[in-house]
């Protein structure tokens, strides 16, 4: 088998559901900061939950993007490094979610797992029928986005843009 080496921020949700897809909605804002290293690869995951484990093994480095059910307030970034992010069902982080921590646990059970692995994500507001997130997460998004621009420059990930006021 080869040696995992893609670089990856995934984005994960089903934008027909307000918050629930803000994990897609975080990739295209990444993008629009300007800051990330070629080598990144930006993908929309959806809701492809088991159909994600082929490309969670070919990663090196997998920064995780979603809505996240923490249980806690509304608009509540969450962080979480690797060896915190529950990799079995019986903590639930989203509602497509499952299938994907089923995944992440499938890639641990066979000694896939990235190496480097982070979620970023906002506890929902609203998950109702809707194209936009909700005032509450969106208003969270820009600390969500600092925190992924954290994660990418720990990894060697970002490239130096001008005057950023973001480190490098």
């Amino acid at each position: 088998m080869a040696e995992a080496q893609r670089k990856v921020v995934l984005g994960l949700g089903n934008l027909l559901s307000q918050d629930e897809g803000l994990g897609v909605h975080l990739l295209a804002d990444l993008r629009a900061t300007g800051r990330l290293d070629a080598a990144v690869e930006l993908i929309d995951g959806g809701t492809l939950g088991l159909n994600l484990l082929p490309l969670v093994e070919e990663c090196s480095h997998l920064l995780l993007l979603d809505a996240v059910d923490a249980g806690k307030p509304p608009g509540t970034v969450v962080d979480l490094a690797r060896q915190d992010i529950p990799l079995y069902t019986n903590i639930k982080l989203s509602q497509h979610q499952a299938t994907f921590q089923e995944v992440l646990g499938l890639a641990s059970f066979r000694g896939r797992l990235p190496e480097h692995l982070h979620l970023v994500g906002i506890q929902p507001a609203n998950l109702a029928v809707g194209l936009d997130l909700s005032p509450t997460v969106a208003a969270a998004a820009p600390e969500a986005i600092d925190r992924c621009l954290d994660v990418l420059h720990g990894w060697g990930l970002l490239i130096a843009v001008g005057n950023a006021s973001h480190p490098t």
